[in-house]
């Protein structure tokens, strides 16, 4: 890959792996000011010839945008993880009911991390602003694989 003026570009070693925990990455658009393309991202990582797997972890709900968005993620070529979409009451107001969209990845994304370390991956990349997977990076560290977050 050729760096292009005014970006970084990442250096990998060996096979690998890429996770986008999608709920995450929507929401760095309030920081970006931006939201984030599907197939600019993926054609950017795609330009780095170490790139193997993309996986695209996304809460699947019955909203047409939902499917809308699963299909072309598809088509773009990630693999995608899914499971249903809960929803969780939050707060019981008189007569309105509140909730809360929730679908954690935790374990798929370590499940999957697993299968590539078993594989033979190298090098792993997250997408995502959650810290609860700091012990899968630990361990990764400890196997002398390469982790970016």
């Amino acid at each position: 890959m050729h760096k292009e003026k005014g970006k970084k570009e990442i250096i990998l070693r060996g096979k690998t792996a890429v996770f986008i925990d999608w709920a995450n990455v929507y929401g760095w658009k309030k920081s970006l000011k931006s939201e984030v393309d599907i197939s600019i991202l993926y054609k950017y990582l795609k330009s780095y010839k170490n790139i193997g797997e993309i996986y695209l972890y996304f809460g699947k709900d019955n909203h047409p945008k939902s499917e809308e968005f699963l299909n072309r993620a598809e088509k773009i070529g990630y693999k995608i993880i899914t499971k249903p979409v809960k929803y969780i009451l939050i707060e019981n107001f008189e007569t309105k009911k509140i909730y809360r969209r929730k679908c954690d990845f935790d374990m798929e994304v370590c499940i999957d991390v697993h299968k590539k370390v078993a594989e033979n991956f190298e090098s792993f990349v997250f997408f995502t602003g959650d810290g609860d997977f700091e012990p899968l990076y630990k361990l990764l560290v400890e196997l002398k694989k390469q982790t970016k977050q």
